[in-house]
């Protein structure tokens, strides 16, 4: 239940508690005592906080319309538009009925044009509040998630012209013609004179990706004029803004917009009206006019409209019921502009103040019980797709090699084209790259997941992740990524083919993202960049320390292999007359077979020269028992004994297919060191010729091995395995790029195959045993490559 407290408490608290704190301070709290209220909140002051207060909806506003991408609607499939519509003509339809009913039993009469607001704003769907819900129920992913979002979208869009009907409605028939007019002729405007007009003068600007105060405070001072105009027309400002939000070009402007002003508006100015909303709220008042029981029954009534609405269009489209209910309740998260409904009422003199108080607190109402109904009615069970080729070893050898490579920043760009280079895309089997930017939530309201479009015919993002997100502050760096690859797809001439994508997630739960979406396209090895990078010197420095727990992660949780690759000159290799010499380290295990199936592979793309070193024991070797690892399942922790036997076996079979298939193979060269111990492993790899652009291997986790003993005991990064350590420390002489690959576990030799996979307490990441599944007589690898030459010499068993 942790992870919904943090939803309970990043969601609803901060727009409730502002509310409420306005309660408080207003008629129905502290301001009771007008010694209080004349000190605090004079009337001078009112008008003040009221002014900035709309000042900063109209900013908020130009936000919103400015994160808002349209083109998503195009994407949109007819359930998620169904849904949106019957969630919101049923609420829209109820809270016409409940404000009649109000209106004849409990409440004073009021403007007839009062249903408008009740019902747009029962029937309206706060889709930034949203997708924080989902995010933190981890739903995001899940097709309930994505239809919700669609459908939010298109709710939001339907509020938004309800409440430009609801302010037209509330004046003369001939002001309604002239406001009606006016705003089109305004949009219109807005469409085909000032958005080419922005256009080019952005065009002009001297700094593409870094825009100047000039520029900045000109959209600015166009905000408030666009506001002026349609308040002149006689709708609210807010629409203006909102209007002129969506004619800004998209680009690097419309994130730059968003990273200075998101913080200002929403952390400094939009507090202020929600403060002035609870200061309007008086609830003393209210009770003696309306009681418990009604103001009860509005509540339940308010919840269950959009739910069974949903439902209905649910059954239609044969959704579980659960997932329908809990659909519906999604679907009833209220945020701002549901607010922004009844302010503009109330200013309209649509709504009187006992009607415009009951729906605060309806609202406030619905909004924080949301969570827990999702909780009590619906507890997803992740399903876990019925793959089998989740390593590589067990990937069909003439079907697609399906990868997700991770990015953090644009330096990890050239090494991890020069990986995909390395890795043999060829007709038989091409290979499937989806390349993820990863971005850090920062606490704005924005998507998880941005499916990126791409230049092919065709191609159709699968994602709507948030109409804000398409312009989130990151976004140069994403356009930078997805240009990047979509070229490389380019020259690939149809042996690889790239879907960027960006997850924007905390860096706690960013290995969740990660990994569902491994298990979401079938994926047989995830690659992670090391969380350190190469300096001018030559040193390794820390890019960010939250990567590494980012990788240690994943490497706990991934439903595939996983690859860490460190970066140290692999993107430099030049992609004309690709050359790339590869030393594969072997001494044994499942990582290590894996590693060695993936330098297999490389071996057969024109242009590498694979080196496999094989580490076997020497006459003098103390052989180290396996060590058996007390039980700790019933405590979270899923503990796995390898059977050792069972692992020299796979490894002398697999190694003697290897050496048979390459024996004629002259891009192979297969050489065995005799050692006794780490000590001696650790000379031999020093001892070797350091002229290649990549180390490849296993990662040993596992294992024990008397030729790697007493290694780990000084690791600075477990993560890398013993050998991978060794290879990226700063006392290594030599400086090439590592690749340490983990070959994905299972949970046991019989269920490799099959629908579970390790979650968060599957593996330890050190000191248990896994038991792997090893391979069987079809996953041999053929004509990937041919087979090679053995290189001899005195220090070397051939």
């Amino acid at each position: 239940m942790a992870k919904n407290g943090r939803a309970n408490s990043a969601v609803e608290n901060q727009t409730t508690g502002e509310v409420l704190g306005g309660v408080l301070m207003g008629p129905s709290g502290l301001g009771m005592f007008k010694s209080f209220s004349l000190s605090l909140f004079p009337y001078k002051g009112i008008m003040v906080l009221e002014t900035m207060a709309n000042l900063g909806l109209v900013y908020y506003m130009f936000l919103v319309g400015l994160e808002m991408d349209l083109r998503t609607l195009t994407r949109t499939g007819r359930k998620a538009v169904s849904i949106a519509v019957a969630g919101f003509t049923v609420p829209f339809t109820m809270g016409t009925a409940l404000f009649y009913v109000l209106q004849k039993h409990e409440t004073p009469r009021e403007s007839r044009f009062g249903f408008m607001c009740w019902g747009t704003a029962l029937g309206f769907t706060a889709f930034p509040v949203l997708i924080r819900i989902l995010a933190e129920l981890k739903l995001i992913h899940t097709e309930l998630g994505r239809t919700a979002m669609a459908s939010a979208i298109i709710t939001e869009l339907i509020s938004w012209v309800f409440l430009a009907l609801t302010i037209a409605l509330s004046s003369s028939i001939s002001t309604i013609l002239w406001a009606g007019l006016s705003t089109v002729a305004f949009v219109l405007v807005s469409i085909f004179v000032i958005r080419p007009v922005i256009a080019w003068i952005v065009g002009r600007a001297p700094e593409k990706d870094n825009f100047s105060e000039f520029y900045v405070c000109l959209i600015l001072t166009g905000v408030t004029i666009c506001g002026f105009i349609t308040d002149a027309c006689g709708v609210d400002a807010i629409v203006g803004a909102f209007v002129f939000g969506l004619i800004i070009p998209n680009g690097v402007l419309r994130g730059v917009l968003v990273e200075k002003l998101e913080e200002f508006v929403t952390g400094l100015l939009l507090p202020l009206y929600f403060t002035v909303t609870g200061l309007r709220t008086n609830v003393v008042s209210t009770w003696g006019k309306v009681s418990f029981i009604w103001f009860m029954g509005v509540v339940v009534f308010a919840c269950i409209a959009k739910a069974v609405g949903v439902l209905l269009v649910s059954f239609f489209y044969q959704l579980p019921v659960r997932e329908g209910a809990a659909l519906g309740m999604l679907l009833n998260t209220k945020g701002l502009l549901a607010i922004v409904v009844l302010n503009v009422g109330r200013d309209k003199l649509i709504l009187n103040d006992t009607t415009y108080t009951i729906m605060v607190l309806v609202l406030l109402s619905t909004t924080i019980i949301i969570i827990p109904i999702i909780n009590a009615i619906y507890k997803p069970v992740r399903r876990f797709m019925p793959y089998k080729r989740r390593t590589i070893q067990r990937s069909k050898p003439n079907a697609e090699l399906r990868m997700l490579a991770c990015i953090h920043a644009t330096r990890n760009i050239p090494s991890i084209i020069n990986l995909l280079e390395a890795s043999n895309g060829n007709p038989r089997s091409p290979i499937c790259i989806f390349v993820l930017h990863l971005v850090e939530l920062t606490g704005r309201a924005s998507a998880m997941l941005i499916v990126h479009s791409t230049n092919k015919a065709g191609a159709t993002p699968s994602s709507l992740g948030s109409t804000a997100s398409a312009n989130h502050p990151n976004q140069s760096h994403s356009d930078q990524i997805v240009s990047s690859f979509e070229k490389y797809e380019q020259e690939s001439n149809g042996t690889v083919s790239v879907q960027p994508l960006t997850a924007i997630s905390p860096y706690v739960t960013m290995h969740e993202d990660i990994c569902s979406l491994a298990e979401d396209k079938r994926v047989a090895i995830v690659i992670l960049p090391f969380h350190k990078h190469q300096t001018i010197d030559g040193n390794m420095e820390d890019s960010n320390a939250a990567f590494r727990g980012v990788n240690q992660n994943v490497l706990v949780n991934a439903p595939c292999s996983v690859g860490i690759l460190v970066d140290r000159g692999l993107g430099g290799v030049s992609s004309d007359n690709f050359i790339c010499r590869i030393a594969m380290l072997y001494i044994g295990g499942p990582d290590d077979r894996e590693a060695l199936y993936y330098a297999w592979r490389m071996s057969g793309r024109p242009g590498v020269q694979l080196t496999v070193v094989r580490f076997v024991p020497g006459q003098n070797v103390v052989e180290v028992e396996p060590v058996d690892v007390p039980n700790e399942s019933q405590g979270g922790i899923l503990t796995l004994i390898t059977d050792y036997e069972t692992e020299k076996n796979l490894d002398e079979e697999f190694i003697n297919d290897f050496r048979l298939k390459t024996v004629s193979d002259e891009q192979v060269v297969y050489v065995e060191k005799v050692v006794n111990n780490g000590e001696e492993t650790v000379t031999a790899i020093r001892s070797m010729e350091h002229n290649y652009e990549l180390y490849l291997v296993g990662r040993g986790q596992g294992m024990v091995s008397p030729l790697t003993t007493g290694l780990s005991e000084w690791s600075d990064c477990p993560e890398l395995g013993a050998i991978g350590d060794i290879l990226v420390s700063s006392d290594f002489a030599s400086k090439v790029s590592v690749l340490v690959v983990q070959q994905y576990a299972g949970i046991g030799p019989d269920r490799d195959s099959a629908m579970s996979t390790p979650d968060g307490s599957g593996h330890r990441l050190g000191g248990v045993m896994h038991k792997r599944m090893g391979r069987d007589g079809s996953d041999g690898f053929e004509p990937f490559v041919n087979h090679g030459a053995v290189d001899s010499s005195s220090n070397w068993k051939v």
